[in-house]
């Protein structure tokens, strides 16, 4: 059956006009057809979990490859198997294995962080977690500082009448604002570092726009958890009696600046190069994605069991990514090849949205284009479209089109925070939270929190930093 689909969908897309045989993969020669199993992946990411989530719990993996293969088996028969194997090939070694690496070494090294102990859950200690959850979301990622912080946040509120906020909030700043301000904090921001995008560029470009957000989000907290934490009046009995706070799993803060430093080698050495399946791999880069394997297995040797035990580890999220991202990366590239066509291209009415009449990027279009699509497909395959319909050449986006990179950078991280599925953390935090005895909103509850709140913020950081 998925031959005759893929033969029957070569066929068409062989048919149209953009889509005839050409010796090498053209973007401007595809048909919008191409960017179908794109749309079906991401749309089956997003709806499956909430309409189907016993068939997407024990069948993502076979979706996911299902779409994928319903990119590569066209186009080997339109292309050739040479093309669509180079194509597969470069996809795999240059963008999927150090982009899962990384996330495995942040996964795994987070996951040893165990914070004990308890502390009351007063306005301004609520605040000052939040705020330290922020800050650590971008040197540990956004999943690895929700996993550090999620459990110490709900221990201190545990005793409060009304704490669904304090929750609310944490996905907005921990699971997404947060992630920001370097290419460890969120996955786009770690896609752009391999397209070439500096290390520190998102950290010197997003700081005002991470701030303000970041900081008007916060103040906000603190006003509505006071006029909370007041009408509350009697507390009920804390089943996590205050206690000593103690942080252990020492060793993990070792490692993460150990990522930081072979992220940063990779970036500024030259090692040479060697050619692999006809990919011509850096070997700098080949090191730094062995030592994401080593920093992974140092952490697993070196931490004890019971901090991962108490943390609730386990591999199901980052097998999950894996499985999904595998069919992501492939299934996105021939939209990636259509986005370097421009204006020659399939998505010409999308280059004319994000375009001023005079030809200038229309910088407010896209931080939320890039932030819509994010808020309910995974940002980190948005921010490569986006990314490659402003140029794709990321020199010239970290100068002259700087201010557009950041907008499409803010929009994937930032909007992230608009639902559920916006960002992979907030599922997360949402169903430990709910089995912790939380009430949390339902999907189109929280939708109500966030457009209530984010929307707002949003508009103005367009105000201020987006309109050029």
């Amino acid at each position: 059956m998925l031959r005759i689909v893929s033969v029957t969908l070569a066929a068409a897309l062989t048919l149209l006009p953009q889509a005839a045989l050409a010796a090498e993969f053209d973007g401007a020669s595809l048909g919008a057809a191409w960017a179908l199993p794109f749309a079906g992946i991401l749309l089956s990411i997003a709806l499956f979990p909430l309409l189907a989530p016993h068939a997407w719990e024990h069948h993502q993996g076979k979706i996911a490859a299902l779409w994928g293969l319903l990119v590569l088996v066209p186009m080997a028969l339109a292309f050739g198997p040479a093309t669509a194997f180079h194509a597969l090939a470069h996809t795999a070694l240059l963008e999927y294995l150090p982009f899962i690496l990384l996330l495995l070494a942040l996964f795994t090294v987070a996951g040893g962080i165990l914070v004990r102990g308890n502390i009351h859950g007063a306005p301004g200690t609520n605040t000052i977690l939040l705020a330290i959850g922020t800050v650590l979301a971008s040197f540990i990622g956004t999943t690895g500082a929700s996993m550090v912080m999620i459990r110490p946040v709900m221990r201190a509120n545990d005793d409060r009448r009304h704490n669904v906020h304090v929750i609310v909030f944490f996905i907005f700043l921990v699971s997404n604002i947060g992630g920001s301000l370097t290419p460890l904090g969120d996955p786009p921001l770690f896609l752009g570092f391999l397209r070439g995008v500096d290390f520190f560029w998102t950290t010197t470009h997003l700081l005002p726009e991470t701030l303000f957000a970041s900081g008007l989000l916060l103040a906000l907290f603190f006003i509505a958890d006071s006029v909370i934490y007041r009408k509350e009046g009697h507390i009920r009995p804390d089943p996590t009696p205050d206690n000593p706070v103690r942080v252990t799993g020492g060793i993990n803060f070792v490692l993460i600046l150990v990522i930081i430093a072979a992220i940063l080698m990779s970036a500024t050495i030259d090692l040479g190069r060697a050619n692999l399946f006809g990919i011509e791999i850096e070997l700098a880069n080949a090191l730094r994605d062995l030592i994401m394997i080593a920093v992974t297995i140092v952490s697993l040797k070196l931490t004890p069991r019971a901090n991962r035990e108490e943390n609730g580890f386990s591999w199901g999220p980052i097998k999950e990514v894996a499985k999904l991202f595998a069919g992501i990366f492939i299934a996105i590239i021939p939209v990636l090849a259509m986005l370097k066509a421009g204006a020659n291209g399939a998505f010409a009415p999308l280059v004319a949205l994000v375009t001023n009449p005079d030809g200038s990027a229309n910088n407010a279009a896209y931080f939320w284009l890039s932030g819509g699509l994010s808020s309910f497909l995974d940002n980190a395959p948005t921010y490569l479209v986006f990314f490659e319909l402003a140029g794709g050449d990321a020199p010239q986006l970290m100068t002259t089109g700087a201010l557009t990179l950041t907008a499409i950078s803010a929009g994937a991280v930032f909007m992230g925070a608009n639902s559920y599925i916006g960002n992979a953390p907030n599922f997360m935090v949402y169903a430990i939270a709910r089995e912790g005895g939380v009430k949390m909103p339902s999907f189109f509850g929280y939708l109500l929190w966030s457009g209530g709140i984010l929307i707002p913020t949003f508009l103005l950081l367009t105000l201020l930093f987006f309109r050029g």
